[in-house]
């Protein structure tokens, strides 16, 4: 018997169970966790056991929340015992049409209920929900939802042309639809009213999620995940962060993406009235704040420097003081945009490092922020976080080297085959980094956008990040060009604030008085503003193919 392995496994264990213990405590504290009733105890312990945690929570919700609002959009008001309900009805529905346990069903919707009801309602059959990403192109749709398996589809109106020759066996069901259109027999509302509101059977296995990547670098990729078995994923966020129950939530961010999903579903499982809208506006957002009085707000870094480019008057004159939290992720957020944040609504700000395959794995707070801007904060519990040289050797505090994670909510794998690079048990997050003597991790550079000057390293990430400080420039993005002298030189994108002039020797001479001679651009080139996906990562590989570098 080999007793160090023995040992190791019990200590990893009694880690394990300890970490669950404190996200019990987490629950409690934060009122997920609550004294109940002995027949509410049962009904709710009979939910998970038919549904899982994804589906349970719609369950829960009604048997703690009944008539307290869960969903708040366009067209008014959904009770969490209403979507318990119509969410039953829609799976009822959908089972009488042949949809069973690991049947794909793909959802190209936005933020309102229909996403909602969409969700759950298939997880409640135990189906793979395939999220796809409004805004993808027709050809990645096609792509996507022909490689990870679509038997029911879900959309918005505004898609049907995308989705022409998408004909899965099981039907297309419209989740928003215009006016004019009531009795139309191919929509999720036709489908609920039609179907039993009791809870449906049991599935023969769990749902399972897939998210698909950002296809910053190529055709989107899907990174399933199962029906989570561990509080880890909520414990590990309010560990760091202090969202409480029966609150209220402005959700932003596109529920398709991994940030927003994770928010919907945490929203949910505390009792919170979610209030989302079909498309992101930064005066709309501010006014509805100042309306709906949310204590914490969920945008990527984008949204909130759109809410923040308002004229001064326009932001100061709307009330934001309910905000407790602005919790930001989805892309890098910068020095200069969470100075202003902090500036604009306190020290409330939360700013997460994670990805889509990864989950999270650091969470910076309003105090690792106030004191060190750059940094995106400390290990979560329950993640690991450790950074090797090239070597495969752990490097010290304030030594760069590639970032690699281990938690339990990372995925399974790519569903066309592959995954991300594994060293020692824990996966590539993709990115270069640092720790600081205070265990606060820095995001110094994509590895894979790192290029050779002269012979030294330079990352792109550093450049944006200094441009991004200068007051005529509003955002700004730089990549790898050859340069017959140095091997490889960088080349800018800049988007110019409205009024300002700004000419190509203005921004290499800021570059030069600020960095080392080599990291200074070859080439600016002005733009009127930078391609992004749907949660504001700037996506280079256009504009390197707009200017056939």
């Amino acid at each position: 018997m080999d007793v160090r392995a023995l040992l190791g496994g019990g200590l990893k264990l009694a880690e394990r169970f300890g970490d669950e213990a404190y996200y019990v405590a987490l629950c409690l504290r934060s009122g997920l966790v609550a004294p109940e009733l002995p027949h509410r105890v049962a009904q709710m312990v009979l939910a998970f056991d038919r549904f899982g945690m994804l589906a349970g929570t719609v369950a829960m919700g009604a048997i703690r929340n009944g008539d307290r609002v869960a969903v708040r959009d366009e067209l008014g008001d959904t009770t969490y015992k209403e979507l318990d309900e119509r969410t039953n009805a829609l799976a009822n529905a959908w089972r009488e049409h042949g949809l069973q346990a690991g049947n794909g069903v793909a959802i190209l919707v936005r933020n309102h209920c229909g996403f909602f009801e969409a969700v759950f309602a298939a997880a409640k059959c135990g189906a793979r929900l395939v999220l796809l990403n409004t805004s993808f192109a027709a050809p990645q749709i096609h792509d996507v939802a022909g490689r990870e398996g679509t038997d029911l589809l879900v959309y918005d109106d505004e898609y049907a042309h995308t989705l022409e020759g998408i004909d899965p066996p099981l039907g297309r069901w419209r989740a928003w639809t215009e006016p004019g259109d009531a009795g139309a027999q191919d929509t999720l509302e036709a489908l609920i009213e039609r179907g039993s509101r009791r809870a449906p059977p049991k599935p023969s296995s769990g749902p399972k999620i897939v998210i698909l990547t950002s296809g910053t670098t190529g055709t989107p990729k899907g990174a399933p995940r199962s029906d989570p078995r561990s509080l880890s994923l909520i414990g590990g966020l309010l560990s760091k962060v202090p969202f409480r129950t029966r609150e209220v939530t402005e959700l932003c961010v596109p529920m398709f993406h991994a940030l927003g999903f994770a928010h919907m579903t945490l929203g949910l499982a505390l009792g919170s009235t979610l209030v989302v809208r079909r498309r992101f506006d930064p005066e709309h957002t501010l006014e509805s704040i100042e309306r709906n009085r949310p204590t914490a707000l969920i945008v990527v870094p984008v949204m909130l420097q759109r809410m923040l480019d308002l004229d001064e008057d326009v932001v100061a004159a709307r009330d934001t003081s309910s905000l407790r939290i602005v919790f930001v992720g989805g892309s890098q957020l910068g020095v200069e945009l969470c100075k202003r944040a902090l500036r604009a609504f306190g020290p409330v700000l939360y700013n997460l490092y994670g990805s889509t395959e990864l989950a999270y794995a650091t969470i910076a707070t309003p105090a690792d922020l106030l004191e060190q801007p750059g940094t995106v904060g400390g290990v979560v519990r329950g993640t690991i976080v450790k950074i090797y040289d090239e070597q495969g050797e752990e490097v010290p505090a304030g030594e760069s080297g590639r970032i690699f994670v281990g938690n339990a909510g990372q995925f399974e794998g790519y569903t066309g085959g592959g995954g991300k690079e594994q060293f020692k048990g824990l996966l590539s997050s993709g990115d270069v980094g640092h720790f600081d003597d205070e265990r606060r991790l820095y995001i110094d550079g994509r590895d894979d956008e790192m290029i050779v000057s002269g012979g030294e390293n330079v990352f792109p990430g550093e450049i944006e990040e200094l441009l991004a400080g200068h007051e005529a420039i509003a955002e700004a993005a730089a990549v790898g060009v050859d340069d017959a002298q140095f091997g490889q030189r960088l080349k800018a994108f800049v988007v110019v604030r409205d009024g300002v002039q700004l000419t190509e020797d203005d921004v290499k001479s800021y570059v030069k008085d600020n960095l080392a001679n080599y990291k200074v651009p070859r080439e600016v080139v002005f733009v009127g503003a930078l391609p992004r996906n749907s949660t504001g990562k700037v996506l280079k590989r256009e504009l390197i193919a707009s200017e056939g570098s």
